[in-house]
């Protein structure tokens, strides 16, 4: 039996090692990553992990761990940006406002699928032009949901958070470990 990340996040990776786990393979799947037509922030979230997870090649013991973090304010889904205007744009909407992160765990083995999902809420203080530029000139926000990450320097513009740290970060550990369990992976035998 195997372990599979689905993903290349070197973030995902890390917190697995929290755990005492360590993936025998990493295998990002690419899928198509774009909301369908009216598809709110939770759902997407949940079909992005369980299409990762069912993309990754595998054999019939080993497990494969997938996940999809999303930003979110009220309905509408804020992604990864694709330039620094966007993130500029993205960081400008929620500079002094709530929203919400939601990640989404798939663990699939063989034909079983064992899911969860963790919604947070984070507060981002406004930013004034000197912060925002200094943010982008760091390149923090490329690949990232939303165009930040709470651990590295944007974690200096979140006063506030409501929910799971671990999944903001990109995987819900309590939720992970408890998939893993359920599906017969022993957390903590490598830590």
């Amino acid at each position: 039996m195997k372990l599979i990340l689905g993903s290349g996040s070197p973030r995902r990776k890390e917190l697995l090692a929290v755990l005492g786990v360590t993936p025998d393979a990493i295998a990002p799947p690419d899928i198509d990553e774009d909301p369908d037509p009216g598809e709110l922030p939770r759902p997407y979230c949940r079909r992005v992990a369980r299409e990762k997870a069912l993309a990754v090649a595998a054999g019939p013991e080993d497990m494969v761990l997938c996940a999809d973090t999303t930003v979110a304010m009220g309905r509408r889904i804020i992604g990864k940006p694709s330039d620094a205007g966007d993130a500029a744009a993205f960081l400008l909407a929620l500079s002094g406002r709530r929203h919400r992160v939601i990640t989404a765990v798939a663990l699939r083995k063989g034909d079983r699928l064992w899911e969860r999902d963790v919604e947070s809420r984070v507060q981002m203080k406004r930013l004034s032009d000197v912060e925002l530029n200094g943010y982008l000139a760091t390149n923090d926000w490329q690949g990232k949901a939303g165009a930040y990450s709470i651990q590295g320097p944007a974690g200096a513009f979140i006063p506030w958070i409501s929910g799971s740290h671990s999944a903001i970060m990109g995987l819900p550990l309590a939720e992970t470990a408890a998939l893993l369990q359920a599906a017969g992976w022993p957390v903590w035998r490598q830590a």
